[in-house]
């Protein structure tokens, strides 16, 4: 299969060293408006500094809901986007859904600790992409604290599988998270395609962060028939019809679809409560799968450590869980 594939390599571009090692934050609060993808509701959303070891930490200002750490756990629907909420009542008010762009974006950056205050159901759709939270987290200035930053190291193989789709954590040689995704759609303006790529934000920003999400024609009917994508537009997604891309002014990048699989893969594993060391192998995944990993690798100590990035630690196990 993997041979067959059309792959794109990133170029791999060299962070500073001290830059992995301590947490990060934002410098100063900074706020935007946007729409809401399914409800089509004007959001606002605003980015705030968190102290050290706070995590990501959401925050719905609408109502009356307990604060949300961003992790695997927290996690209460992947259906059309990965939604987090709180299990004090159930109820579908009680929830933030369509975080993955942004988690995305704070996981390319490198930001640790941020308090993210939405005042709807939703964080706002911008572009479909992750490019507008990239362009806030750079314009309120990225600056690191005097903590050091654990990392999620994988210490052995862990796998899930859905048919012939799956998605699987490994152990790296390397530091840091590379991810390799590939896609298969009967639309023939997607088709095959696959790319891999290192995490780090010069890679993040150039490569990835403006990769839109997409649909197919005859989905729209039917998400407009059950009340979503009510905000939807050719503004904030790419819109394929069999052989051709809707929208007018085309595609960002000849793969754009597959680099949105990693930029939504990147920000579904930034739900592990750090940024994860490992190799992340992907064929038709999606937020389901992800989330479905990441319950599975923590379910087991054995598969995983807490430690810095260059920690001199055992050899990882690489069996398969």
């Amino acid at each position: 299969m993997d041979g067959m594939l059309p792959q794109t390599h990133a170029p791999f571009i060299s962070e500073p060293r001290h830059e992995g090692q301590m947490q990060h934050t934002i410098r100063q609060p900074i706020s935007s408006v946007g729409t809401g993808l399914h409800t089509g509701a004007r959001i606002s959303l605003r980015l705030s500094p968190a102290p050290e070891n706070t995590g990501i930490v959401f925050r719905r200002t609408d109502i009356d809901m307990p604060p949300v750490v961003a992790r695997y756990d927290m996690v209460v629907d992947t259906c059309l986007s990965t939604v987090l909420g709180c299990d004090t009542t159930g109820g579908h008010a009680e929830r933030i859904a369509t975080i993955e762009h942004l988690m995305a974006g704070l996981a390319g950056c490198g930001v640790d600790n941020i308090f993210i205050d939405v005042d709807g159901p939703e964080i706002p759709v911008f572009d479909g992409s992750a490019a507008e939270f990239v362009f806030l987290l750079e314009c309120a200035g990225i600056v690191p604290q005097a903590a050091p930053r654990q990392h999620i190291h994988i210490n052995r193989t862990v796998r899930v599988e859905d048919g012939d789709a799956y998605a699987e954590l490994s152990p790296t040689a390397q530091p840091g998270l590379t991810i390799d995704i590939s896609i298969d759609f009967p639309a023939a303006a997607i088709g095959q395609q696959r790319y891999m790529t290192g995490v780090e934000p010069g890679q993040f920003r150039e490569h990835l962060s403006r990769a839109r999400t997409f649909v197919l024609q005859p989905e729209i009917d039917y998400l407009h028939s059950v009340g979503l994508a009510r905000g939807g537009s050719l503004d904030n997604a790419v819109v394929v019809n069999g052989d051709s891309v809707v929208n007018p002014s085309g595609l960002r990048h000849p793969d754009e679809f597959v680099r949105h699989k990693v930029l939504d893969a990147i920000g579904d594993l930034y739900l592990a409560g750090g940024m994860v060391n490992g190799h992340f192998r992907g064929h038709k995944s999606g937020h389901t799968l992800n989330n479905r990993l990441l319950r599975k690798v923590f379910a087991e100590q054995a598969n995983w450590r807490r430690a810095p990035l260059d920690a001199s630690l055992p050899a990882p196990r690489d069996r398969a869980a």
